[in-house]
């Protein structure tokens, strides 16, 4: 069994960019805090063998997925929730002034940084 509150700092950044605060994690799925500054577009990825689930807690932003020919760019702010179906290429941006968090849940746990790919992304980056 786990109880971890919420650390102040993070713990990593995520293979997109965005900053990991490591919470609880099971078997079956890890669970983690996504913060993204504002201003900031995270980096196009897709996954080899997860899919997540994401609530978000504060801020806004835009979430763009693509699978096979499905593609769509939807408007998240707290109280919105969505999925990244395994495969799926996804990117977001904050488009607020305060920073876009949210809590993802990741099925199966996460492997590990080899797990993310890079992909063609939806908003141009500092890295591209």
């Amino acid at each position: 069994m786990q109880t971890i509150r919420l650390p102040e700092d993070y713990d990593t950044l995520a293979p997109d960019g965005s900053e990991i605060r490591i919470l609880a994690a099971t078997g079956g799925g890890s669970m983690v805090h996504c913060s993204l500054p504002p201003g900031q577009t995270s980096l196009a990825v897709a996954h080899r063998t997860v899919e997540e689930v994401w609530y978000f807690l504060a801020g806004r932003g835009e979430v763009w997925r693509k699978l096979g020919e499905r593609e769509e760019v939807v408007e998240v702010s707290p109280g919105a929730s969505l999925s990244i179906p395994l495969g799926a290429h996804f990117q977001f941006r904050n488009t607020g002034d305060t920073p876009l968090r949210f809590v993802l849940t990741t099925i199966p746990p996460w492997p590990g940084t080899e797990e993310a790919y890079r992909v063609p992304g939806y908003w141009p980056t500092k890295a591209d």
